[in-house]
């Protein structure tokens, strides 16, 4: 009697379309903090909805992607293809509220505050509770920080001479550059068009965070 041998294995690499559309899937959270709709994803890659499902069907069938049901950005990367292998590392991705409105005597993570999630870098998240928060005005380009940019915040009460921080004065919440200097407070835009701010000892000023890291949304809604 013959000895069967033993079956293959199925090849679980990805062809050069699939490795685009991972690629496209990665870059894309990196920018934004969330992942694309399939609308988004077909749009960027410039195939039909049909031929992207088709692909990312491919790739969580390969263990590289996973789908949430139900949800219109509910594409996950759990692992990244290597240089002709395949890389186990996972990726790391830890939703984060988006705040919106923050006022004083109000908590930060009030549910009238939250407007959605973002994504980011568990490694952002390890050291402490982080928020997002969306940027209005022009005061911080000089370091990057652009009108309708998220920020990710690390919620914090202290802060260092020269962090960018979200402050609260008063009311309003801002994000500037913290200046200290003997018992001067100064919060610094990024931007000549606009003057420092000096924060008078009497105010009602505290550091809500620190800025960790800036994404910038395309076109389209925040899960």
């Amino acid at each position: 009697m013959r000895k069967e041998r033993p079956g293959r294995r199925p090849a679980m690499d990805i062809t050069e379309p699939q490795r685009r559309t991972l690629k496209e899937i990665c870059d894309y959270i990196a920018l934004n903090g969330y992942p694309p709709t399939i609308n988004d994803l077909a749009e960027i890659l410039g195939i039909s909805c049909a031929s992207t499902h088709d692909q990312v069907n491919h790739l969580v069938r390969k263990g590289y992607l996973r789908r949430d049901s139900g949800k219109a950005r509910g594409l996950n990367v759990i692992r990244k293809p290597g240089d002709g292998v395949t890389d186990s590392a996972i990726a790391d991705l830890i939703p984060v509220p988006i705040v919106g409105t923050v006022a004083a005597g109000q908590p930060i993570f009030a549910v009238e505050n939250i407007i959605g999630e973002a994504l980011v870098e568990g490694r952002l998240v390890r050291t402490g509770r982080c928020y997002a928060l969306k940027i209005a005005g022009d005061s911080m380009t000089g370091v990057g920080i652009q009108e309708g940019d998220l920020v990710i915040v690390r919620q914090q009460p202290v802060a260092e001479n020269g962090d960018i921080v979200v402050a609260l004065l008063g009311d309003e919440a801002t994000v500037k550059k913290l200046y200290i200097r003997d018992a001067q407070i100064e919060l610094r835009p990024a931007n000549p068009a606009y003057r420092p701010i000096p924060v008078d000892p009497e105010a009602e000023f505290r550091i809500l965070g620190k800025v960790v890291a800036v994404r910038r949304p395309n076109l389209g809604g925040i899960s």
